[in-house]
Parts: structure tokens; C-alpha cells; sequence
């Protein structure tokens, strides 16, 4: 089944996607993507070393604290 995956967090969108989910692995493989892409654009905003240490350690997580998760059917 297709899913769309969405994640904000104070209003603003850290993701928004399209997956095919059928099984764990696959529900799985859709928040790698999410965590994927949310590393990604923060790496592509980081102006110091020091800020890309605090990245590579746990930024993400960080980011994703008290995000709201929505899945559609779609």
C-alpha cells in the first residue's frame, strides 16, 4: 500500500514523502528515508565544524523531538 509521511514540528514540514509500505521492513525503510533526509538538508546548512560535530552525534534525534508524525493512505 502507498503511504504519504509527513512530519512537522512547530508548523514547520521536516518531511513529506511518498512509500511503499507492505510489511516492517518496508514501514522500517520509510523512517530511514525520513531520517535520511533530515540529516541531509541539516548537513547542507552547517557553516562550522562544531556545528557539524553536533550533527554527526545526534542532531537528528534533536530535531525529531516532539515531532508530529502523519500517515495517509495514498
Amino acid at each position: 500500500m502507498k503511504i504519504r509521511l509527513r512530519i512537522t514540528k512547530r508548523g514547520a514540514l521536516l518531511y513529506d514523502g511518498v512509500h511503499e509500505v507492505i510489511d516492517q521492513d518496508s514501514f522500517g525503510a520509510a523512517f530511514a528515508k525520513v531520517w535520511q533526509t533530515v540529516r541531509e538538508r541539516r548537513l547542507e546548512r552547517t557553516t562550522s565544524v562544531g556545528e557539524l560535530m553536533d550533527i554527526l552525534n545526534d542532531e537528528v534525534l534533536d530535531q525529531l523531538l516532539g515531532a508530529e508524525v502523519n500517515i495517509e493512505k495514498g
